[in-house]
C-alpha cells in the first residue's frame, strides 16, 4: 500500500507553507457548519411555531358548517344515533362556531345563539335527559342564517 506523509510532500514540493495556521480553517469550517444548523434549527422552529398556533385559532365559520352541518353530523347527534366521539366532535366544533365573530348582524346574539347550541351539545355529551331535542332545536339552520348570513 502506498502511503504519502508530509515528508514525501515536502521532498517532492518544497515546504509546504500555510497562508493561515490550520485551526483558523478549522475555526471556519466550524462556524460555517454552525451557522448551516443554526439555520435548519430555526425554520424548523417556525414551522412548529406556525402549526401550534394554527391549531389555537378556531375553524373559521364555513369549516364548521361544512363539517358539523353539511355532512349530517349534527342531525345524527341531535337524533341519537351518534357515537361518542362523533358528539365530541360537534361539539368541539360548536365551540369554534362560538369562538368565531359574527359575519354580520349583532355580536351579542351570534354568542347567544351559538353559545346555547354549544351549550346543548355538552349536555348531550354528558347524557343529560332531553338534551337532544334541544340541540335540534338550536342547530335550525334558518334562524341563523335569516340573522348573520
Amino acid at each position: 500500500m502506498f502511503r504519502i506523509s508530509r515528508l514525501d510532500i515536502q521532498t517532492l514540493f518544497g515546504p509546504v507553507q500555510l497562508e493561515k495556521p490550520i485551526s483558523e480553517w478549522c475555526m471556519k469550517i466550524f462556524r460555517l457548519l454552525l451557522a448551516v444548523a443554526a439555520v435548519f434549527v430555526g425554520s424548523g422552529f417556525a414551522r412548529f411555531h406556525n402549526e401550534t398556533k394554527s391549531a389555537e385559532d378556531p375553524k373559521p365559520i364555513k369549516a364548521v358548517m361544512k363539517e358539523a352541518m353539511k355532512s349530517g353530523l349534527a342531525k345524527k347527534v341531535a337524533g341519537g344515533e351518534a357515537t361518542d366521539e362523533e358528539k365530541m366532535q360537534v361539539l368541539n366544533l360548536l365551540i369554534d362556531l362560538v369562538e368565531n365573530e359574527a359575519p354580520k348582524g349583532d355580536e351579542t346574539e351570534w354568542k347567544m345563539m351559538a353559545g346555547t347550541a354549544m351549550m346543548n351539545a355538552a349536555k348531550v355529551v354528558v347524557g343529560r335527559e332531553g338534551a337532544e331535542e334541544a340541540l335540534g332545536a338550536a342547530i335550525d339552520c334558518k334562524s341563523c342564517h335569516d340573522k348573520f348570513k
